[in-house]
Order: structure tokens, then C-alpha cells, then sequence
């Protein structure tokens, strides 16, 4: 299974230029609100028309603005699931997941539905219609419809949005099972980057209409390259700096002088740090070791999210320069310890950034 997509399409605020492959794995595309990730998903079902390029899978062509060859949405084998389900409330649960099947007899339209529904733990609702459903339940019929026709490739629009916490949780585990026995490919569309790591294997980063990065989710992590790909794949603390040698450089915004262990060079504009990478020591002999402040902090049920000053005590609250965050354990050792506690940015964890 390989996708092939190079389109461009004239929007009103930005022009989308999206460029990848992808083959025989979950695809997550990460971006911002409106940076063209959905539009590229429409443009791959045939739901949207791109100004110009190509879309081919696995040989097929989809779309090519050259050849005049655009496939309507029905010829295409993609299964499409949207963010609000879009089940026909008319239908029941079982017609709903046959609806786009045909060419099938009656017996193998059941056994297709049988399938599907069992798939999703939805077998006993087959009777039922949408409104007698949850809306997780409503969201597993959905996907069941989209994987039903055997589509060649699955996109997913951001499906568990409309879910609270705990559908949310629920669906994606019952998601990552059922694409773990599909033989298509996936498209995950996502702005939330931890779901976006569970479920895919690798990430595609828009930014404003363009490929900001594109490759093995850790890699992508590890080294996101230039400063908006930090910042969609998480990264809270950043700086503009001004190199001083191959291995040091100053952190601006930060006040302070940072040995990296990868190599400056004229490119880079920014240096950054993940928060959980932010780590406390006992003594001030490790390199990029400083004397800190907490100026506030804030919790989630398992973590502290800490905002620190380095050098100097805090003038008020606005006044800090690093998030860190730490697990609760690790909190109730820290919180009593009289200031200044001792910071540490490890150069192997430093992020030397381009713009």
C-alpha cells in the first residue's frame, strides 16, 4: 500500500503546497488549527479539488491536474471518518455500516456488517438508530462504516474531538486494535501531539499550508529542526540566542550561557528545551547547571508544571524563563527545599533550532 499526494490549493489566507509518500504505515498529521491538515484529507477523499498536482494510490491515479483525471469520491477505496460521525439518523446501526456497500449480495453484505460491528464491540446496537446511541458508540459505527467497503486507505479528521476524557481514552485504545488487523494505510489528522504519538508510527508536521517536517515520530521529537515543528510537537521553552563558539552559545531570553552538544552554525536562530527535559541536581558541577527560582506553578492530576527564573529572584509573576515539568513524587521531594534550587539544561537535551 503506498499514497502518493504533491497538490497545491489556493485558500483564502495561504496557499496549501503539501508533498509526502507514505507506505504500509499510520500517518499523523500534526498541526495548528487551520494550517490545511483537514483540507489535505478532503483533497485525498475527493471531497475537495486541489488547484493543481497529483494523488495516486497504490498506482492508481486519483487525481492529476496535467492528465484531467480527477476520480469522484466513490471510485477512490478511501474510507473517511469525520470529526461529528455524520451517520444517517434514519438508518439503523447495522444499515448505517452497510449504506456504502455495493455489488454485494444480502448474505455478504450481513457477514460484512456482522464483521465490522463485532470489530468495534458494537454487535447487540445493530438495531438500534444514532440518537439511541453515546457518543462513542456513534463514533465506533462510524468507523466501522469507513472500514466496511475495505477502502484502500483510512482518513481519520480528528475523531475523538467531540469525545470527553473518557470516551476519548476509550475510542483510541479501540482504534489502535482495529488498525492493528487493517491492511490499508492511515491518515490521522491531529493537533493533539501525545494521541497523534500513540496512534501513528510516523508524523507529518504542517505549518501554514507547508511540510514543516516529515519522518519517524521519535526522530521528529528528538530533533525537530526548526522552531515552529518545536513548537507544534510540544516544546515550551525556546530562546533566540547568539552564538558564541561551535559548542556555546548565549540564550537571550533565558540570560544565560549554554554549552550544546551538537554543533552551532550560522543557521540556527533559537535554542529550546522539552519541559520534562528541564531536570533539578545538588550541585552546580554539571555544565548548563543554574541557580533557579519557582515563581508559580500549576498541576494536572499527576504532574506539576513548574516556571522558573534562573540567576536571579523573580520581580512578579510574568517574571520567568523556563517551564519544567515534573511527576508528583518527584514534587514532594522538591517543594520544601529553600531557594535557590539548581537547574540543569543537559546539552545532550538542548534543541539548536532554525526559523
Amino acid at each position: 500500500m503506498k499514497l502518493i499526494v504533491d497538490i497545491q490549493k489556493q485558500l483564502p489566507h495561504y496557499n496549501l503546497e503539501v508533498s509526502f509518500a507514505v507506505e504500509g504505515e499510520t500517518l499523523g498529521l500534526l498541526g495548528s488549527s487551520g494550517s490545511g491538515k483537514s483540507m489535505t484529507l478532503r483533497c485525498i477523499a475527493g471531497i475537495e479539488t486541489p488547484t493543481q498536482g497529483t494523488i495516486v494510490l497504490n498506482d492508481r491515479i486519483l487525481y492529476d491536474s496535467h492528465k484531467g483525471i480527477n476520480l469522484p469520491s466513490r471510485d477512490r477505496k478511501v474510507g473517511f471518518l469525520f470529526q461529528h460521525y455524520a451517520l444517517f439518523p434514519h438508518l439503523t446501526v447495522a444499515q448505517n455500516v452497510a449504506y456504502g456497500l455495493r455489488g454485494l449480495s444480502k448474505q455478504a453484505t450481513h457477514r460484512r456488517v456482522v464483521k465490522h460491528l463485532k470489530q468495534v464491540q458494537l454487535l447487540e446496537f445493530s438495531d438500534r438508530y444514532p440518537h439511541q446511541l453515546s457518543g462513542g458508540q456513534q463514533q465506533r459505527v462510524a468507523l466501522a462504516r469507513a472500514l466496511a467497503t475495505q477502502p484502500d486507505i483510512l482518513l481519520l479528521d480528528e475523531p475523538f474531538s467531540a469525545l470527553d476524557t473518557h470516551l476519548r481514552s476509550e475510542l483510541e485504545k479501540q482504534l489502535i486494535k482495529t488498525l492493528a488487523s487493517y491492511k490499508g494505510l492511515t491518515l490521522f489528522v491531529s493537533h493533539n501531539l501525545e494521541e497523534a504519538y500513540r496512534v501513528c508510527q510516523k508524523l507529518l508536521v504542517v505549518d501554514q499550508g507547508k511540510v514543516a517536517a516529515v519522518g519517524d515520530k521519535q526522530a521528529i521529537f528528538d530533533r525537530p529542526g526548526t522552531l515552529a515543528v518545536a513548537q507544534l510537537t510540544g516544546c515550551k521553552n525556546y530562546s533566540c540566542i547568539q552564538p558564541i563558539d561551535y559548542h556555546t552559545i548565549r540564550a537571550i531570553d533565558w540570560n544565560c550561557t549554554l554549552q550544546t552538544a551538537d554543533l552551532v552554525s550560522s543557521c540556527h536562530t533559537h535554542i529550546g528545551i522539552r519541559a520534562h527535559q528541564v531536570t533539578f541536581v545538588d550541585t552546580l558541577d554539571p555544565p548548563n547547571t543554574f541557580p533557579a527560582w519557582v515563581v508559580w506553578s500549576s498541576e494536572t492530576p499527576h504532574r506539576m508544571t513548574l516556571y522558573l527564573k534562573l540567576g536571579k529572584p523573580p520581580i512578579d509573576a510574568d517574571d520567568y524563563h523556563l517551564q519544567a515539568e515534573v511527576f508528583k513524587e518527584k514534587w514532594e521531594v522538591l517543594k520544601d527545599r529553600p531557594f535557590p534550587w539548581l537547574v540543569r539544561l543537559n546539552p545532550q537535551k538542548l534543541l539548536l533550532l532554525k526559523p
